[in-house]
């Protein structure tokens, strides 16, 4: 079980720089994917029994083309894109470099980085709206599947499910190149987001029996810091970054030895990644001084308050809140607005903060979130049944095992 939870750990981490590689070479998009999906099911068959290749990638990017040039060669109507494809057989030197190997002329770094990024930037594109946008980048580029993204969404699966196909139609040819600053400007409002929401996919899995996917949270944060090479006095990218760190720093400490959810409240915090702390902190200074703060900059400077506070007792929550107007006035979404919801119950006590709670009632209904903050505040209120039924409301609600356990284990504390 440990091996194959370690080969699609492997898989979702090479699978974005597969499938640049491949558009990169080939173009053809929609085809390339399924091509990458392929090779991504050949291995999840082959590597759990055979052992995993020494140069992953380079398998996969095998695999992957010769199913590619299949599937064209075997399009008889169309002879032309046969003779290209088998003018495009892949070269060794292309298929199968180690990951860390420099490429004479690439600067030091391996396709696969500038790959995917080009990739991120391309599923991106301005000629599709930013629904579709970010749909699409957090298939191909993030690896989610239609059912995370409609989950992190609130839209059902077969919407999500149009909403990537047609945005693959829509690219179709489109160049496999980065784009110039203007282009690429226009497009980095989708760019930031999507990143941010495949960290929250590692940070805290919507499913499944681990609680964090660290191999996620790690390409995402790679990756922000490859869209910060390239816009180093760009606040919002650096904000973000910042985020990232801030957030992942605490991974150790949020899992106990059975893999059991520890809340914030309790965190050993000895046990934080402090070197990633005070990175974060230094670029939530430096993004701060990059100009008007945006929403990655003020949920920076949050999480930079959570981790400067030695216990959680010390958490300065007035500051928090303070944070929190401003952030739910320059992005007035419904999980801005439960955070903030916490922190008014923080300084202002449980019922000022479930007052907050059930005014976004309707428009998180059916969330295991919005059920889960109120079990805490009722409980804090003093309202055991309330909390009691709230805990297995939200314990319902979610598809991670991990954070089922715990709310139904704090329901359970609760007695009754």
């Amino acid at each position: 079980m440990r091996r194959t939870t370690e080969v699609e750990d492997l898989l979702r981490l090479h699978a974005p720089q597969v499938l640049g590689a491949l558009v990169r070479r080939y173009g053809h998009f929609d085809p390339a994917e399924d091509a990458v999906q392929e090779a991504l099911l050949a291995a999840a068959r082959q590597w759990p029994e055979q052992g995993v290749p020494d140069n992953p990638r380079g398998w996969l990017i095998r695999v992957a083309s010769r199913r590619l040039v299949d599937r064209l060669r075997s399009d008889d109507a169309r002879r032309a894109r046969e003779e290209a494809a088998a003018a495009l057989t892949p070269r060794d030197a292309f298929t199968t470099p180690p990951p860390d190997e420099p490429v004479p002329g690439g600067g030091g770094r391996a396709p696969s980085d500038d790959d995917t990024l080009t990739l991120l930037f391309l599923c991106c594109h301005p000629e599709l709206a930013p629904a579709p946008q970010i749909a699409l980048t957090l298939r191909a580029v993030g690896g989610l599947t239609t059912a995370e993204i409609a989950r992190a969404h609130l839209v059902p699966e077969a919407t999500m499910a149009q909403r990537i196909s047609r945005a693959k139609r829509k690219i179709r040819g489109a160049a496999f190149v980065q784009p110039g600053p203007a282009d690429r400007d226009s497009r980095l409002t989708a760019v930031l987001q999507v990143l941010y929401l495949i960290f929250n996919e590692g940070y805290t899995a919507t499913s499944g029996r681990a609680l964090h996917r660290a191999e996620l949270a790690r390409e995402a944060i790679r990756l922000t810091r490859s869209v910060r090479r390239l816009l180093p006095r760009d606040g919002a990218v650096t904000g973000l970054l910042a985020l990232m760190l801030l957030t992942d720093a605490r991974s150790a400490a949020r899992t106990g030895p059975h893999g059991e959810l520890i809340p914030l409240d309790e965190q050993d915090r000895t046990r934080w990644d402090r070197s990633a702390v005070a990175e974060g902190l230094a670029l939530v200074e430096e993004a701060l001084a990059e100009g008007p703060a945006g929403p990655y900059q003020v949920q920076a400077a949050i999480a930079a308050l959570h981790d400067e506070a030695p216990r959680a007792e010390d958490t300065d929550w007035p500051q928090i809140l303070a944070l929190y107007d401003v952030l739910v006035r320059l992005a007035p979404e419904p999980m801005a607005e439960l955070g903030r919801a916490v922190a008014v119950a923080m300084v202002h006590g449980p019922q000022a903060g479930l007052t907050e709670v059930d005014a976004l009632a309707d428009r998180l209904a059916g969330h295991h979130r919005l059920d889960a903050v109120r079990a805490h505040l009722l409980e804090r209120a003093g309202d055991t049944a309330g909390a009691r039924a709230a805990y297995h409301a939200a314990a319902a609600g979610t598809l991670s095992i991990p954070e089922a356990r715990y709310l139904r284990k704090r329901a359970d504390r609760l007695g009754g």
